[in-house]
């Protein structure tokens, strides 16, 4: 067995690991460094089939920039997980549903290219010509945007709507936030800059009186200079 097999069985092992720490953890911040390992591993292997392009990407790309902003969001939702161990039963159905759809396009996936046709794949890269002499970003970039632009499209629309829908989470209202009411503050007249308290406890003694600091009220004083003197 060659040296490149073993390392892509070792890669291959650690990515399965940490895909399914990623599913299993019950903790949102290691799921997502776990997703990170993963992605490494995965750029190892691109490494390994000469496809340094592809694993730089990865790298700089998911690792770089989408992790460490999934990683903030994360810390900024403030997850409570007693709420979502609680409500897990309420979403297995739906869940199930999913991962039934995604094992049966996954299966339909590799049965298509694998079991069913044996065309065999043209490569442009080994052949004579002048297609042998282009670099790989050439020719992934003239595959993404003539053959697959389509489906490069959605992909920009999916994560459009997954930038949205990560502002719209970090913006929810919270009980303990606080934020300037600016059209409130511009309306706002002099007269209701101050405000005047009534406290009742104050207003009960200055009615009566009789509060230790009355005026009118000197017993407690003088009972304890006659005391003091006759002492």
């Amino acid at each position: 067995m060659e040296f490149t097999t073993v390392l892509f069985y070792i890669f291959a092992l650690l990515l399965t690991v940490s895909g399914l720490k990623v599913i299993t953890s019950r903790n949102p911040v290691g799921s997502a460094l776990f997703l990170v390992l993963a992605f490494f591993n995965a750029a190892a292997i691109w490494m390994l089939l000469e496809a340094e392009f592809l694993a730089i990407l990865l790298v700089l790309l998911y690792v770089g920039a989408v992790m460490v902003l999934f990683l903030f969001v994360v810390m900024m939702l403030d997850i409570n997980l007693d709420v979502l161990r609680r409500d897990f039963r309420r979403f297995v159905p739906m869940a199930s549903i999913v991962g039934a759809i995604i094992v049966v396009e996954t299966a339909l996936i590799l049965w298509h290219g694998y079991g069913a046709t044996t065309t065999p794949v043209h490569d442009a890269t080994t052949g004579g010509g002048a297609a042998a002499a282009l670099p790989n970003t050439f020719l992934i970039g003239k595959a993404i945007y003539t053959d697959y632009v389509f489906a490069f499209e959605v992909a920009g629309l999916v994560l459009l709507v997954a930038i949205i829908a990560a502002i719209a989470l970090t913006a929810r209202k919270g009980k303990d936030s606080k934020r300037q009411r600016v059209s409130e503050q511009v309306k706002v007249r002099a007269k209701d800059r101050v405000r005047i308290v009534k406290m009742p406890a104050e207003t009960a003694v200055l009615e009566t009186g009789k509060g230790p600091d009355a005026p009118g009220d000197t017993s407690a004083n003088v009972g304890a200079g006659a005391v003091g003197n006759n002492g």
